[in-house]
């Protein structure tokens, strides 16, 4: 009851955030942006769109196909479908309760294979620390290549609000102080209580669980091919670029774009994805303001059309995929149990 809870509060607060952005970025439209807006998407070539969802599904397929790679080193084989299903499904979760899809897609690969959840928790939390770090890589080589344009952006919209989100949360250091008493409370509580803490059953099972997580984190080590680890790794942000950049080429007023205009809004957007579910009501408006750096005036609503298009190709694909492996899953649990 307190987990079912938490996670209606999560979500309520998730899609709050999202509904309050999209309502913040439209409330103040003009009629003729509105109009515009509406007219985008009506005029667009969805052909782009669809060409941009495939792209997509072999984006998610190649993470299926890498997952793989990093459970083979600790002596569990599933196959790719398997592993397709359980990504796509972990996805499909993340839209409704944030960062639950990483546990959701290890327990639907578990009932399917039989692989410990928490070890493969651990090769999901290696996928993140990846993914992280290329999407640091690509954040300066795109900062780089598009250093005019992007710098005001960055430090205007981005690095002043940290900056002075930083400033106020040690001003006086009082966290750092918090974080150093509670430090020296757990190690001085260790050696008074080691004893106990060594033979409690549920200090036990946590070190455990741990251990599993632990051992997917160090399996990267134990690669068979890690050249062909790193081209996948390379490859699905590659297809997620290029979900991007084909969009772009749906709407005649952002056709003309070149690869860096694609390129900024990836970088730019994925910020938007990781602070609402699936960036819901923050993407598009993120996608308008980054799009206004290439000559697309925030007041003709071009931007923003254009930022909902793309969000809109992306969530339907995870929606649809995410769905059907659900259904799939189910069934075929359902069948399992019979037998």
């Amino acid at each position: 009851m307190n987990k079912t809870f938490s996670n209606i509060i999560k979500l309520s607060l998730a899609l709050g955030l999202g509904i309050f952005i999209i309502w913040v970025s439209l409330k103040d439209l003009t009629t003729l942006e509105k109009d515009n807006i509406i007219n985008s998407f009506k005029v667009a070539d969805y052909s782009w769109v669809i060409y941009s969802i495939i792209i997509g599904i072999f984006s998610h397929l190649t993470r299926a196909i890498r997952w793989r790679m990093l459970l083979k080193p600790m002596g569990y084989e599933t196959s790719i479908y398997n592993s397709f299903l359980a990504v796509m499904i972990g996805y499909f979760a993340n839209l409704g309760i944030p960062r639950s899809g990483e546990l959701a897609r290890c327990t639907v690969l578990y009932r399917q294979s039989k692989i410990p959840v928490d070890k493969s928790f651990g090769t999901v939390i290696l996928e993140r620390a990846i993914d992280m770090l290329m999407f640091f890589l690509l954040f300066v080589f795109a900062f780089f290549l598009e250093y005019k344009r992007i710098q005001e952006y960055v430090e205007t919209r981005i690095l002043s609000k940290i900056s002075n989100k930083m400033d106020g949360l040690f001003a006086d250091y009082f966290i750092l102080k918090v974080l150093i008493v509670i430090g020296i409370v757990m190690v001085i509580g260790y050696f008074l209580f080691r004893g106990k803490i060594k033979e409690s059953a549920i200090v036990n099972k946590i070190v455990g669980v741990f251990k599993g997580i632990w051992e997917g984190l160090i399996s990267i080590r134990k690669v068979e091919k890690p050249g062909l680890f790193v081209f996948y790794s390379l490859l699905i942000w590659f297809f997620y670029y290029l979900m991007v950049y084909l969009t772009l080429y749906s709407l005649d007023e952002t056709a003309h774009l070149g690869p860096g205009a694609g390129l900024s809004i990836l970088v730019l957007g994925s910020i938007g994805i990781m602070v609402t579910p699936g960036g819901i009501g923050l993407y598009p408006v993120i996608v308008a303001e980054t799009l206004t750096l290439y000559g697309i005036a925030s007041n003709t609503g071009i931007g923003l059309a254009m930022g909902w298009i793309t969000w809109s190709a992306q969530t339907f694909m995870i929606l649809a995929l995410g769905g059907i492996s659900l259904i799939i899953v189910s069934i075929q649990n359902k069948a399992h149990v019979k037998t």
